[in-house]
């Protein structure tokens, strides 16, 4: 039997009535509803209800023919909500909250702007202007990009006299390609883009071909040609975002040629205009150019911090879920960033900082994504992105980025944590390094719905040193592990099959000193993994990065059991002759790329693609000379408050897997995002 009855809703009218027509306010929050209680026909009885509150209950989702025609106000926080479609039955709203529906999303958001045509306040803030922008400037986009790919793909296709069965043969193809190619907007949006591309596409051959329609059409509107873009989110205006991010006046000078930015104040938005190259031809193509520089982590939002070392950025991975798998992205373009007291999501497209959180007493070294598939409700399971995040505390923090949620805490070291790692084929395997001199490899389990989750720690390897970047064996993922410590490059087997919780190392490596002699001690602050078998490393020769190979030295090891074995190196990276440490490096397996950054602010960016194919070779000899950086990318004149950033170190550089943004680290609070040409 359903909770609701005409009594309960007379008793919990505002004020109590006597006649289910009457009523105008209604709470019903805190009664444990399901969305099995809200019997549409009692509710048909609501007439002139304007104000409902239906907070903290268990409601996921909307009943279709709730027929409230006069609702003017809804309260759904605090429930289960997985989908905001069926929101569009009330077309009169003006004011809506639904706070704390972890299932629910910036996606979600948009589709209610565009749904609800008189909505004004969303979750308490004002998305008027947004919201006209979601339903002109963003309609009219998606709609000249839908026409303009059946002009271009799919109109001659179409016979002349064609059958029934030919239209549904081409729209099936159409729907299909057309939400997987007209890409809109951020990639955060790209779940809300593929729903209106489809629905427009929809209407499209409706009114083409004279089909019918799924849905009810969009009302026409008139579109202001002057409307100006934007991608503010109504849980995280722009307005709250400009009091971190600061854009400054700058010259960017990238070797060839010069470009100029536009300029921009402070406070004005985090959007940068592309600059356009003002210059002669060179011999040699600009590969990329300077797009954003945030500042993003200042202690305690302040504007004059350019102190704070940023240490480690990850891109998101792409979540599949299903129906709802990206598939027009090869890669995300939302990266996680980290220095300071604070996390940051930034969109490397328009420079938007997404999300941030702050832990006041922190201080991030290493941020780690994986992606958990959750049950939700129902015994219903879903895969959502975890972004763990540790430092200096050696807590890990993992965070339900969707939700905005930090839903849990491992206190996993009583030391700093140097670096996170989520094992690939593990997705709650999390391997943590510490300055207490161990890696622990801990499960972190799966949160349920209340995010109850329990944590267990599966093993710890024990280094001579501290640990400062790991990288498990490609090949063999849950079998070895390599890391680059203050005291040598060290490996370990990971076996879980094996008794042994806590072990030492399999092997030590040994590369050449200064001096040509071969040694084991040496600090190895980069570490990165080329493709299954090519290991790069930075580490003891000042100017000197490594490429070595992983089954021909650890064969040897093999052969002679032997703790300490000599890295068979396949060629040396020219660098930087600088004897500053942590400056690390990355890989882009996928572009066969490596790279690193300097004390100059420089990037070294190395094409590897001429030499892997003879070093994949098991008699692959070792490159004679020192190969040089296919490129060098500078550091521009960036200007704050008048004054030119000078000394800045390049802490760490990170491409998303396809290469096509390049995100830069730095020690002076700025992080610069660079995109390929």
């Amino acid at each position: 039997m359903s909770k609701i009855t005409t009594e309960l809703l007379l008793e919990r009218a505002v004020p109590r009535s006597t006649r289910l027509r009457k009523i105008e306010t209604l709470n019903l929050s805190k009664l444990q509803l399901k969305t099995g209680d809200l019997d549409p026909r009692l509710f048909s009885r609501l007439r002139h209800l304007q104000k409902l509150d239906l907070s903290d209950n268990l409601l996921d989702k909307f009943p279709n023919s709730l027929t409230l025609p006069d609702l003017r106000v809804l309260n759904c926080n605090n429930n289960k909500l997985e989908d905001v479609t069926a929101l569009k039955q009330f077309p009169l709203l003006e004011e809506l909250t639904y706070e704390n529906n972890v299932y629910l999303t910036l996606n979600d958001d948009y589709k209610v702007m565009f749904l609800l045509q008189n909505l004004r306040l969303l979750n308490g803030k004002d998305i008027t202007k947004l919201a006209n922008h979601v339903r002109r400037v963003n309609s009219r986009k998606l709609t000249s990009k839908v026409t303009a790919h059946w002009e271009k793909f799919f109109r001659d296709q179409l016979p002349e006299k064609y059958t029934a069965e030919q239209v549904k043969s081409i729209k099936k193809k159409f729907l299909k390609s057309v939400q997987t190619n007209v890409v809109y907007g951020p990639s955060s949006l790209s779940e809300f883009t593929r729903w209106r591309v489809k629905m427009i596409a929809e209407e499209f051959l409706a009114y083409s071909l004279g089909l019918e329609l799924n849905t009810d059409p969009e009302p026409e509107e008139n579109v202001d040609e002057n409307e100006e873009e934007s991608t503010e989110s109504p849980k995280e205006a722009a307005e709250d975002v400009s009091q971190v991010v600061y854009v400054y006046d700058l010259l960017v000078t990238v070797t060839p040629s010069k470009r100029k930015r536009n300029h921009s104040k402070p406070g004005s938005g985090n959007k940068r205009s592309k600059s356009q190259a003002n210059t002669k031809e060179e011999a040699e193509d600009v590969s990329a150019e300077p797009l954003h520089f945030l500042q993003c982590h200042s202690k305690g939002n302040s504007r004059e911090d350019f102190k704070t070392q940023l240490w480690s950025c990850v891109f998101e991975p792409l979540v599949d879920c299903g129906a709802r798998k990206d598939p027009i992205v090869s890669s995300s373009r939302t990266v996680a960033t980290c220095g300071g007291e604070s996390v940051c999501l930034i969109d490397c497209e328009t420079g938007t900082v997404l999300k941030k959180y702050k832990v006041a007493t922190e201080e991030f070294f290493s941020v780690a994504w994986t992606t958990l598939t959750m049950v939700i409700s129902d015994s219903r399971k879903k895969s959502h992105n975890i972004l763990a995040a540790a430092g200096r505390r050696g807590i890990v923090k993992l965070i339900h980025v969707a939700a905005d949620f930090c839903y849990g805490e491992i206190k996993a070291h009583k030391k700093p944590i140097a670096t996170l790692f989520f094992s690939p084929t593990q997705e709650t395997h999390l391997f943590t390094a510490s300055y207490d001199k161990r890696i622990a490899l801990w499960d972190i389990g799966i949160p349920d719905c209340d995010y109850n989750f329990k944590a267990s720690q599966l093993l710890v390897l024990e280094a001579l040193s501290i640990p400062l970047r790991i990288a498990l064996v490609p090949t063999c993922p849950e079998q070895y592990l390599l890391a680059g410590c203050e005291g040598g490059c060290f490996a370990w087997n990971i076996k879980l099959d094996k008794g042994q919780k806590s072990r030492p190392f399999e092997a030590i490596f040994q590369f050449p000193d200064e001096d040509g002699d071969l040694t084991t001690s040496h600090r190895v602050d980069g570490l990165a993994f080329l493709n299954d078998d090519v290991i790069v490393s930075k580490s003891s020769k000042p100017g000197c990065i490594y490429l070595w190979s992983w089954s021909r030295s650890f064969d040897a090891k093999g052969k002679g059991y032997q703790r300490t074995v000599s890295a068979v190196i396949l060629a040396e990276l020219e660098w930087s002759t600088t004897d500053l440490s942590y400056l690390t490096l990355s890989t882009c397996p996928a572009k066969d790329y490596v790279f690193c950054g300097d004390e100059k602010g420089s990037v070294w960016m190395y094409n590897l693609s001429n030499y892997t194919t003879a070093w994949s070779s098991a008699k692959g000899k070792r490159s004679d000379k020192r190969i040089s950086p296919t490129q060098i990318l500078k550091w521009p004149e960036l200007r704050a408050n008048g004054e030119q950033l000078r000394e800045v170190l390049i802490n760490n550089v990170v491409s998303d897997p396809t290469f096509t943004y390049l995100v830069v680290l730095t020690s002076v609070n700025v992080t610069a995002i660079w995109k390929k040409s």
